[in-house]
């Protein structure tokens, strides 16, 4: 039985449906002027960020308040971790709080499931180097059924540094999961080999974005590059940008944010009525909320609290960041 939530293949669809559900409950429960639920009274969760982050961090620390959690937020800078503290050092640290939860990001792929074998928490990925980050998809994907209802056959563009980009590869598997077609386009360096086998599309120019319903751009993730992938962000920009040339006005446009603007997308396109920018930070709080409440309270007929599918494959031990 799984207790945890680290890469989008823990979950079938009928988990995400499940998860998408429950938010769509807690989204009513934010509407109100009381926007606390009792559910985690009592219990501990626990954010370990091994890297900088607003949206995830801010959205996690409230999701879990709402639920009426106590929360204890932990960054690397001004911690044990400066002192040169192991993450397996830090995990045993932390369970003396005796947490139900622990919320982990971190530089290095395969972190958030060595995590899961020290701790008995559940543990949730908020990102984990270039491997996976979960939730976003999984906020993604509500935002985008709360806009068009079904998923099935909807065509989603994503483009931009896909080689880079944990988002793009949770996206691939929750998107497609739900029925949507997906293609993955950008500069034939910033694309990852064979990755139509996680069941995409590949295009390396935005020639036929026209044919897409939803463009979901990514930015350069300069802090993962070890050298050029591009000539440079201007002729990156010329060629891949996404402006009002590019978007047609009956497509939708996402980003997991933050977005730099006059590069992966144009001003003009971030602030137009098209852009769920906005409304996917919020979303974040709700399905956040969500994934709490299935892990350590839900569970559906025959399933455990957490039974989120098969045991992921584990990884090395990263070195303290």
């Amino acid at each position: 039985m799984r207790k945890d939530l680290i890469q989008i293949d823990d979950l079938t669809r009928a988990d995400i449906e499940r998860i998408l559900e429950r938010a769509e409950s807690f989204a009513e429960v934010s509407g109100r002027e009381i926007k606390k639920v009792p559910t985690l009274r009592g219990r501990t969760v626990v954010n370990l960020f091994y890297e900088s982050s607003t949206r995830t961090s801010s959205s996690f620390e409230l999701a879990a308040k709402r639920l009426s959690a106590d929360v204890v937020s932990i960054k690397s800078a001004g911690s044990a971790v400066d002192k040169g503290e192991s993450l397996k050092d830090t995990v045993q640290t932390l369970s003396a709080y005796d947490p139900a939860a622990i919320v982990i990001r971190s530089p290095y792929a395969g972190a958030a499931g060595l995590v899961a074998r020290w701790s008995s928490a559940a543990v949730v990925n908020a990102g984990d180097g270039k491997h996976e980050h979960p939730t976003q998809a999984l906020l993604d994907v509500y935002t985008l059924r709360r806009r068009l209802g079904a998923l099935e056959g909807v065509k989603v563009w994503i483009v931009g540094d896909v080689l880079h980009s944990r988002v793009a590869r949770s996206g691939i598997h929750a998107f497609a999961r739900m029925g949507c077609e997906v293609t993955v386009c950008g500069p034939p360096t910033l694309i990852p080999r064979e990755v139509e086998a996680l069941g995409c599309g590949v295009r390396w120019s935005l020639e036929g974005i026209g044919d897409a319903d939803v463009v979901y751009a990514l930015r350069m993730q300069n802090e993962r590059m070890a050298g050029a992938f591009v000539p440079s962000l201007r002729e990156y920009a010329e060629r891949y940008q996404i402006d009002g040339r590019r978007l047609r006005p009956n497509q939708l446009l996402m980003h997991p944010g933050p977005v730099n603007r006059g590069v992966e997308l144009s001003g003009e396109v971030v602030d137009s009525p098209q852009a769920l920018i906005v409304e996917q930070v919020g979303s974040g709080v709700v399905v956040r909320m969500a994934v709490l409440y299935e892990l350590l309270a839900g569970g559906g007929p025959g399933r455990g609290a957490g039974q989120f599918g098969p045991e992921p494959v584990r990884a090395t031990e990263p070195q303290p960041a």
